[in-house]
């Protein structure tokens, strides 16, 4: 090869055409092209077309003598398919490679420079023969059909791909049944990333090139938010699931042979079961069951009664699951895979199947249950004058809503004034609680509902029915904790380390209510459950055992079972055993938690995002990150204590209007921001 010889190259742009200008060891300057662009490339990237003519001196332009080549004279000269295939037959019997003149040769009627370089340009885009470094092979006909085979694959590929990224790009309901296996994948892929429990709006989910290459081509960012949102166009994810709900003991409802037995149980619940004879039978008792108009799973009541004496009595009267399902039984050791009930914005996910937790087992009105009741006297002050615990029958008279309740603990009807007095005792024991340390933090509570697509807020008010109720509960834990300690039977109590609280003048210093309440709910200690006696501070008790909700918690139904032992002389478990099952149920309780407050946190993010125009008078509670700007801010039109962005300089109890930055549920984000107000507390 010579300065001023002819060249092939294979630019980013297709076969060219260049001059060699200078060579340099196993390095080439090539003017490429006619607009002579200059380059250097390796000596075996070039392609010999002709060399430069005897007797001609160097030149720099393929337009210029001796070449004299213009791409309307090139496209005169270049061959045809025709001519191509005619060569490639005379060649049948040749399977040497020959080099581009003498396969010119057979292509035009001379092989000059003009008819050279036309043929190299042709021979570059054609099936028939192999190509490499200006020599050619004849390319057998099983093979040219296989060649040929493949590329009507690949147009076929891209036409599908075409149509794919189309039926992506218009963003309609699609069925999956009808895609191609690769479709499937792409789509099961972008599936598994959007169900990524922590997503970013913002950051790369991580995508593998040709999954990003096609959001490209669809025109949707590769952004978790916006992957989701193209799902849900696609009608193939829903936009409210729970993504961490899934793989989780509540995920997948009841096994079908599990539901079997709980109908059998419903339906044999009225036959007599071992130890209903010696139930004490209070089925003529008023006993009346107060909860959410929405509760299905009823497992407290309350009744009052006068002794002999006239002294008043407190009955609770808790559902006694054990009765249909006994410890190790199917149905046992799945409640107890669960732990909990699952409470959810769109209803709860029960720990039994709902033929016994809404049926039998829970304590309906006009029908006879079995419960354990817990029967208290008080003194005057509200301390435990006489207490007991008895296996029972009782028959509630009514099933009230808390707002039923308040009304009749208002009104007091003389002739069903039993709430009214219910809540006076209950009061007192209150009182007796606060006086021994009890932190009493009651104030609105806003949690959100699913109605469809919607979030509905809803404010429950600590209203005179909610506190009594929740009084009794208390006292009925307090009693059998105190039993359990009497008998040093081990049980699952609950309990509360002692606390740093503000100094008092600290605490005078700050606005009475939800200002005051942050500022000691900061300094609160863990609860904690264990099977060793403990004190409870913010309780303000010496020992106290969650009890009163069999059916909705798994360490209220081992109470039970702890008591039953007791009583009926068998062996309770032991404090290492109780402390292994409580072990045991701990993973389940945590994940429970954290379920219902992410779904929380999405209908949150919902209602937010139907109401970003919005604005709301907030009452600042606390810094949390100072340096950033970042406070606790309760909402008191969503009765909601909340993460917002405050730039100016505020103190608790300032007065702070919030309005949205950013909701986006798909996104998983939510950004509040609030400025200093005129309002005070």
């Amino acid at each position: 090869m010579h300065c001023g010889d002819l060249v092939g190259v294979h630019a980013r742009s297709g076969p060219r055409l260049a001059l060699v200008t200078a060579i340099q060891g196993s390095k080439v300057s090539v003017a490429i092209g006619f607009e002579a662009k200059s380059e250097r490339l390796p000596l075996r990237d070039l392609e010999p077309i002709h060399p430069l003519p005897s007797g001609c001196s160097e030149v720099g332009s393929l337009g210029a003598s001796p070449w004299r080549l213009s791409p309307e004279v090139l496209a005169a000269a270049q061959p045809s398919r025709r001519d191509l295939a005619a060569a490639w037959l005379l060649l049948e019997d040749q399977d040497d490679w020959i080099d581009l003149a003498e396969l010119v040769g057979l292509l035009s009627p001379q092989s000059d420079p003009l008819h050279c370089a036309a043929g190299w340009l042709a021979l570059q885009d054609q099936d028939l023969f192999r190509c490499k470094q200006a020599r050619f092979q004849r390319r057998p006909l099983a093979d040219l059909r296989q060649l040929r085979r493949e590329r009507r694959h690949g147009a076929l590929q891209q036409q599908r791909h075409r149509e794919w990224v189309a039926l992506l790009r218009s963003r309609q309901p699609l069925e999956r049944a009808g895609l191609s296996v690769e479709q499937n994948a792409q789509l099961q892929a972008l599936l598994d990333l959007a169900a990524e429990p922590h997503g970013s709006s913002a950051g790369d989910p991580g995508l593998a090139p040709p999954l990003r290459l096609l959001l490209q081509e669809i025109s949707c960012p590769p952004q978790l938010a916006e992957i989701r949102r193209l799902l849900a166009d696609l009608g193939l994810w829903d936009r409210h699931q729970l993504r961490c709900l899934a793989g989780t003991a509540w995920s997948a409802g009841f096994d079908p042979a599990l539901e079997a037995e709980a109908e059998a149980l419903a339906a044999r619940a009225e036959e007599p079961w071992p130890g209903d004879e010696a139930r004490l039978d209070l089925t003529a008792q008023r006993s009346v069951t107060i909860d959410d108009a929405d509760t299905r799973e009823v497992d407290d009541a309350l009744a009052l009664e006068r002794d002999g004496e006239g002294r008043l009595w407190i009955w609770i009267h808790v559902a006694d699951p054990d009765r249909l399902v006994p410890a190790g039984s199917p149905l046992d050791l799945e409640a107890r895979r669960r732990a909990s009930s699952l409470y959810l914005a769109a209803g709860s996910v029960p720990m039994f199947p709902v033929a016994l937790a809404e049926g039998p087992m829970s304590l309906s009105q006009g029908r006879r249950c079995a419960a354990w009741s817990v029967a208290v006297r008080l003194d005057a002050d509200g301390a435990i004058a006489e207490r007991q615990l008895q296996r029972s029958w009782i028959r509630p008279i009514y099933r009230l809503s808390y707002g039923d309740a308040d009304e009749l603990i208002e009104y007091a009807p003389p002739q069903d004034d039993d709430l009214e007095r219910l809540h006076g005792l209950l009061q007192s024991r209150r009182r007796w609680r606060e006086a021994r340390g009890a932190l009493m933090m009651d104030q609105p509570e806003g949690r959100f509902r699913r109605a469809g697509d919607r979030a509905e807020l809803e404010v429950v008010e600590p209203s005179a029915s909610r506190l009594m109720v929740a009084e009794a509960m208390i006292l009925a834990g307090a009693v059998v904790a105190e039993l359990g300690r009497e008998q040093g039977l081990a049980l699952p109590f609950r309990s509360q380390p002692t606390c740093e609280l503000p100094p008092a003048a600290e605490l005078d210093a700050l606005p009475p209510g939800p200002v005051r309440h942050a500022a000691l709910r900061k300094g609160l200690s863990r609860g904690l459950t264990s099977p060793q006696v403990a004190p409870h501070f913010s309780l303000g008790l010496e020992a106290y055992v969650q009890a009163t909700s069999p059916i909705r918690r798994y360490g209220d139904l081992i109470t039970q079972r702890q008591l039953l032992a007791l009583r009926s002389g068998t062996p309770p478990l032991s404090a290492e055993q109780l402390g292994q099952e409580l072990e045991a149920l701990e993973p389940a309780l945590r994940q429970g938690i954290q379920i219902s407050r992410e779904d929380q946190r999405h209908w949150q993010q919902v209602w937010f995002a139907e109401h970003r125009r919005e604005r709301w008078d907030g009452l600042l509670l606390r810094w949390l990150r100072p340096q950033d700007g970042l406070a606790l801010v309760r909402l008191e039109a969503l009765a909601m204590d909340l993460a917002v962005v405050v730039r100016e300089s505020c103190g608790p109890g300032d007065g702070v209007q919030v309005s949205v930055q950013e909701a986006d549920p798909d996104g998983d984000v939510l950004r509040l921001v609030g400025h200093r107000s005129a309002r005070q507390p």
